[in-house]
C-alpha cells in the first residue's frame, strides 16, 4: 500500500515551496495569465485551495464537490482576490488537508473522487502532491518540470501511464527515458510505438503540459493523448 504518511510530508514540502515562490509576486502578477488556457494565476491558486478542501471531503466520505458547476463557480469567485488573501487561503486549506490526513483512519478503504473515479484512500495524498507540484509549474513563475523532485516525477509517470492503460484511443505505447520503460495504451497485438525522452519531457507530454516536441517516437507517430 502507498505510504500515505510519507506523501503527506511531501505535500507539506511542496506547498511550502509554492507559498514561498508565490509570496514574491505582486497583486498585479496574480491577475496575469497562467500557463493554463483561460486561467489567470489567481484561478490556479483558487483551484489549489478549493481542491484541498475537496480532498478533505473525499477523506471524510462526502462528495468531492457539490457538482461541476459549483466547482467552477467557486474558482471564478476566488480568482480575482489579492495576493495576501490567496496566500492565506492556500495556506489554511492546506492545513485543513494535513489535519484530515493526520486523523486515524482505514487508509486501505476505497474513496470516491470526481466523475465516479474511485481509488484507495492511501493514494489521496499523492494525488494532492500532484496538484501542488504541477500547478506550481502552471503558474509560470520559474518552477519547471525539470525542478520537480525525482521521486515525484517517476511516480507521476507511473500514475499517468497506468491511467492511459487500456484506453482504446491510445495505441500500444512503450515510454522510456533510456533507463526505465513503462507501457500504456491499448492492450492488443498491434504495433507498439516507443516514445523516448527525458523524464521531464515524458511527464510534460503525459500530463498535457508539453506538446512532445522534445520526444522521439519510433514505430509510429507520437500518440495523441486524451485530456486528463
Amino acid at each position: 500500500m502507498t505510504d500515505h504518511a510519507h506523501d503527506l510530508g511531501s505535500v507539506r514540502e511542496a506547498t511550502d515551496r509554492l507559498l514561498t515562490a508565490v509570496a514574491k509576486l505582486t497583486d498585479a502578477a496574480v491577475t496575469e495569465p497562467s500557463r493554463l488556457p483561460g486561467w489567470s494565476r489567481g484561478h490556479v491558486l483558487a483551484h489549489l485551495a478549493r481542491n484541498a478542501d475537496a480532498l478533505v471531503n473525499v477523506l471524510a466520505g462526502r462528495p468531492m464537490y457539490a457538482d461541476a458547476a459549483a466547482r467552477d463557480a467557486d474558482i471564478e469567485r476566488d480568482a480575482p482576490r489579492p495576493l495576501d488573501v490567496q496566500l492565506a487561503d492556500v495556506r489554511e486549506s492546506a492545513a485543513r488537508f494535513q489535519e484530515a490526513g493526520a486523523a486515524p483512519a482505514d487508509w486501505s478503504r476505497t474513496v470516491e473522487l470526481r466523475n465516479g473515479v474511485t481509488d484507495s484512500a492511501s493514494r489521496v495524498p499523492f494525488r494532492r502532491w500532484a496538484e501542488v507540484e504541477l500547478h506550481h509549474v502552471d503558474l509560470g513563475i520559474g518552477y519547471e518540470l525539470e525542478d520537480l523532485p525525482a521521486e515525484f516525477t517517476e511516480r507521476e509517470i507511473d500514475f499517468l501511464t497506468e491511467r492511459f492503460t487500456g484506453r482504446p484511443d491510445v495505441p500500444p505505447t512503450r515510454v522510456t527515458d533510456g533507463t526505465r520503460a513503462w507501457h500504456t495504451g491499448r492492450e492488443d497485438d498491434g504495433p507498439e510505438v516507443t516514445v523516448t525522452g527525458s523524464r521531464a519531457d515524458l511527464l510534460g507530454w503525459l500530463a498535457g503540459r508539453r506538446d512532445g516536441s522534445g520526444l522521439t517516437a519510433d514505430g509510429g507517430p507520437l500518440p495523441a493523448l486524451p485530456p486528463l
